[in-house]
């Protein structure tokens, strides 16, 4: 037994020691947090038991809560992906305890109490047993997912990972050579977290599930020191919680070897790696998702969708080179939709919310990132038909007309809008439920409404709930058509903000009981003539609400490049002026002066660059190009742009870089002095760096004809 690494904790909060176990909940649960070539870890069953040495048969305690059960709600899912069941899990701690008693007995004291204890301590254990998901990689392709079963000694702090492999005989045992333990050490009022490894100089490291032994000394120890006394609610968010990560880690992969050739051939101005990884990684999703949906419902056709607001379409060709038939609606077409295929039915229109744009032979309606339509996505479903479900990935903010305005100062803006949209999706009766997706964006949670809170006679007296939830959100008379007025709508989602903070996956169905129990209180208040009208009429006809305005065909260019160019030179001299302290340009050429002389000049924050700034020029640069920021961030020669604050650029650190950030702007030979030096023209010290290193030119004797112009001229 070898202690790889021993780490002080600083806990000011007091977080300790449920700090730690949270801290271990998350590389127990969620380890591809800490292991990026993991692609997640599946809970297989609990349990609690007692230490082999002080049990008189080596197996779990049964009777009071103290036997091993299978991981809450996961049945189903578990059993069609081969998981073992609680029996089963009893037999092997059997085995496994029994095994360790006869032997390895000095294991028992790698997981018992820790040193300093009384013997009669750490007498009960809790027991995990966990299959751990490598991502589908063809780096490692030979690396399959692996069993261990996690020992978790509370009173002593030390929780303690074994991991199975099958003998010649196909029964689980312990791979000895790879057990590891993580210990919470409490001396002379100071906490202390460590890591030991059982057998050093025989362990096994794979690159993916068994990491070499510096990386959790290293790497694991730091992140759950870290995590062990971090003051924050939600920090460690669940992802791809509805969802079995097994399969979606096998099919992304194969998607995305599919599909890689669209990086190369994309012919829009965005990154096309990121919209193309980012559109498989949500296609995968919601082919998993429909693929257990079917089996929950033992049905085998492929559900159908609509993709509300597809933009590049990449989603809609993917789910339908998959077997789903669909299609997709959009404003504006894109140059991309020509290169699918007729089997991609892309449309080019606007979609109003009204009885003409509803979809009653559609299984689901697909909101990803689609802005100003988003929360009328779970209306148009509900009133689609009793059966339509929806899936939306909200991203900028908008309410039903106009945008979103906040209401609540507590929240931040992107959390206080998800409540919005959930709360519109329990308004229209739908049990709806929040995962968040594994993509390379910032806003990657999304909300899905796959059942109702109310049965199908009840869909009228529904629909007037909806009208009244949307009346209610524009301050339009929520009378009802015969002069009555029913009870508002609920309009607060049902769960607590605090403990809803504390995970990213939130389930509001309460078992389908309180979802139920909510609108029954309703149905109980209704008027007798509209209860006596349950699914006999129609839902509302005409426009929804008044004042909706789809997205423009056209998309303006907000980039700088409509501004006149005398206007941002002189946007640029007025900022760098204020970073070098006020100092005069030059209006003249200058050399570079030395190297110790230059002014690098200071440091401001963008709130403070603006205060100097008058309302006209703030004005028109929020008009034109979409703020300070946006205009700053183009003029990449002159400024650098770090965590909200502004500085000059010092071309000697960027020409020292291996990597530099932004790579995508590096010059590269084609565009090597074919613009001006604005330091040398400029800087009171002029250029940093002599001319020969400068990629910029200093003097126009310096300056070449810029290639990409010239390919522009000569392309057909």
């Amino acid at each position: 037994m070898e202690e790889l690494r021993r780490v002080p904790l600083n806990d000011p909060d007091s977080l300790l020691p449920g700090g730690f176990w949270a801290a271990v909940t998350v590389w127990l649960e969620r380890p591809q947090v800490a292991n990026k070539r993991l692609c997640g870890a599946r809970m297989e069953a609990r349990g609690r038991t007692l230490r082999p040495s002080a049990q008189a048969e080596c197996g779990p305690r049964q009777g009071q809560g103290h036997g091993l059960e299978r991981e809450p709600g996961r049945g189903s899912r578990a059993d069609r992906e081969g998981t073992a069941p609680a029996a089963d899990l009893d037999l092997l701690w059997n085995r496994v305890s029994q095994s360790l008693v006869h032997s390895n007995p000095e294991i028992l004291a790698f997981y018992g109490p820790s040193l300093g204890s009384p013997p009669e301590a750490a007498q009960e254990l809790d027991l995990v047993l966990r299959t751990v998901i490598p991502k589908a990689s063809p780096h490692f392709p030979l690396t399959e997912p692996k069993k261990e079963l996690v020992v978790q000694d509370v009173s002593s702090g030390s929780v303690t990972f074994l991991p199975l492999e099958e003998d010649n005989e196909g029964n689980l045992e312990v791979k000895m050579s790879n057990v590891y333990q993580l210990c919470l050490h409490h001396r002379e009022g100071e906490w202390f977290i460590s890591v030991l490894i059982f057998c050093p100089e025989r362990w096994h490291s794979d690159g993916v599930v068994y990491p070499k032994p510096a990386w959790l000394a290293e790497e694991l120890l730091s992140k759950l020191a870290r995590w062990a006394v971090e003051n924050r609610k939600s920090e460690f968010k669940s992802t791809l919680s509805l969802v079995s990560v097994l399969p979606y880690s096998r099919m992304y992969q194969e998607l995305k070897e599919k599909y890689r050739d669209m990086v190369k051939v994309w012919p829009e101005v965005t990154d096309p790696e990121k919209f193309v990884y980012e559109d498989v990684a949500i296609a995968t999703y919601l082919l998993i998702l429909w693929e257990e949906e079917r089996a929950e419902k033992g049905i085998t056709t492929k559900q159908s969708f609509v993709d509300l607001g597809c933009g590049n379409g990449l989603l809609v060709h993917i789910l339908s080179n998959e077997g789903h038939p669909g299609r997709g609606i959009d404003v504006r077409r894109r140059k991309i939709w020509d290169m699918y295929g007729p089997q991609t039915q892309l449309e080019e229109g606007s979609i109003t919310p009204s009885d003409k744009t509803l979809f009653p032979g559609v299984d689901w309606l697909i909101g990803n990132h689609s802005d100003e339509l988003t929360p009328w996505i779970p209306v148009i479903a509900a009133r689609s038909s009793y059966t339509c479900r929806f899936f939306v990935l909200p991203c900028c903010f908008f309410d039903f007309v106009g945008r979103y305005r906040r209401r609540q100062s507590k929240k931040t803006q992107y959390r206080e809008y998800l409540d919005f949209v959930l709360e519109v999706g329990l308004s229209c009766g739908f049990h709806v439920q929040e995962d968040c997706l594994r993509i390379p964006s910032t806003k990657r949670v999304c909300l899905i409404g796959k059942s109702r809170t109310y049965l199908p006679s009840a869909e009228v007296w529904m629909d007037e709930q909806r009208t009244r939830y949307l009346h209610s959100r524009q301050g339009l008379p929520q009378s009802l058509p015969g002069g009555g007025h029913a009870p508002s709508v609920p309009q607060t989602a049902a769960h607590d903000d605090d403990a809803g903070h504390q995970d990213s996956h939130r389930t509001f169905d309460a078992g389908h009981q309180d979802s139920h129990r909510t609108f029954d209180a309703e149905a109980e208040c209704m008027p007798e003539g509209l209860a006596a009208e349950r699914g006999t009429g129609a839902p509302a006809t005409g426009l929804w609400v008044p004042g909706f305005c789809p997205r423009e065909k056209a998309e303006r260019v907000r980039n700088c490049a409509a501004l006149p160019r005398d206007f941002i030179d002189q946007v640029v001299l007025q900022v760098a002026n204020l970073l070098l302290d006020g100092k005069r340009f030059n209006t003249g050429n200058s050399e570079a002066g030395s190297l110790k002389t230059w002014n690098g000049g200071g440091s401001l924050s963008l709130a403070e660059v603006a205060a100097e700034l008058n309302s006209e020029t703030l004005q028109q640069l929020k008009r034109e190009c979409g703020g300070l920021q946006t205009l700053l961030r183009n003029s990449h020669q002159v400024f650098e742009v770090l965590n909200g604050r502004v500085h000059i650029r010092d071309w000697r650190r960027e020409l020292q870089r291996e990597k530099p950030p932004e790579a995508k702007r590096s010059l590269s030979a084609e565009v090597f002095k074919t613009r001006i030096c604005w330091f040398f023209t400029h800087h009171p010290d002029g250029c940093v760096l002599p001319a020969a290193r400068c990629p910029f030119a200093h003097g126009l004797e310096e300056l070449r004809p810029s290639q990409t112009l010239k390919k522009q001229r000569q392309a057909p």
